[in-house]
């Protein structure tokens, strides 16, 4: 039982990389329709720079962190204004060939700035707490509570603030959107923001788990995606659930299996749910 709560501890903080993964993806896809395979290297861009602010520059990791956010919000105006604005309204086999040149692009400028080496994010977070067996590592028990307050302040925004109720009114119904007053030339710049300032902070938290390479984003994006699909397309509660769901099985996977195995069973899992439910887990019928 404590190795089973140990896999299941290991599993939260990973499932809440892919919570915030899955949210960036779920409020660009749920507001303008376009599957942004670039989110994943947009996340290794935002824990790149972290990396390079803490090691080269000496910043504390705090204000790495929060120089790594700015640039992110920057960034995803400029992916919107620049690359998927102009394609909004054409087919949507436009927008999807932006997505692929884009991932592309990002994952080039990663190499040409940050080199083709591994790297890890240093934190001074060394302590070991112990709670009746099961260990926690000082970072990874900061990892959980970093996804649970974003998580928490991502529904906030988008249930109770009026911009937040703009954005679900845009992906409810555009054109009743603009009859009310709402800026719909604005939406898309918040929602791309947000995204990848959400994205930069998984970038972060993957960076000092693990570790930051050249390809890790598109496997990060591929789980992002199955985590929307898992938890129903659109919703954040759903986002939420099948990213701790995906995140659980592969340290369970893992711990008792194999680690070599853990990505085919988190995935069997996802299509067996999908067979019985195909909304998803908290998706509408």
């Amino acid at each position: 039982m404590v190795e089973v709560l140990q896999q299941i501890i290991n599993g939260i903080a990973i499932g809440g990389v892919y919570v915030l993964i899955a949210l960036g993806l779920t409020t660009v896809f749920g507001i303008l329709g376009i599957a942004h395979f670039a989110h994943g290297s947009v996340s290794m861009f935002g824990g790149y720079l972290t990396f390079f602010f803490v090691t080269s520059w000496g910043f504390p990791l705090l204000l790495a962190i929060l120089i790594a956010l700015l640039v992110g919000l920057m960034l995803g105006v400029l992916i919107e204004l620049l690359a998927y604005r102009p394609v909004r309204d054409a087919n949507h086999i436009n927008a999807f060939i932006v997505a692929l040149g884009l991932t592309m692009m990002v994952e080039g400028i990663n190499l040409e700035l940050f080199g083709h080496e591994q790297v890890v994010i240093p934190t001074d977070f060394s302590r070991v707490f112990n709670f009746g067996g099961v260990t926690i590592p000082e970072l990874r028990l900061y990892v959980i509570l970093a996804a649970a307050l974003l998580i928490a302040a991502m529904t906030v925004f988008v249930e109770r603030t009026k911009t937040g109720q703009a954005i679900r009114a845009v992906a409810e119904n555009r054109d009743a959107a603009i009859l009310m007053g709402v800026n719909v030339k604005t939406i898309p710049l918040v929602v791309f923001a947000i995204s990848t300032a959400l994205g930069v902070c998984a970038g972060v938290m993957v960076g000092s788990l693990f570790a930051i390479a050249p390809g890790i984003g598109e496997g990060l994006v591929v789980k992002g995606f199955a985590v929307l699909i898992l938890g129903g397309l659109g919703s954040i509660p759903g986002a939420v659930v099948g990213g701790l769901v995906l995140g659980i099985t592969e340290a369970l996977a893992a711990g008792f299996i194999s680690s070599a195995y853990k990505d085919v069973i988190a995935f069997v899992v996802m299509i067996s749910v999908l067979l019985f439910r195909p909304q998803g887990l908290m998706g509408k019928a």
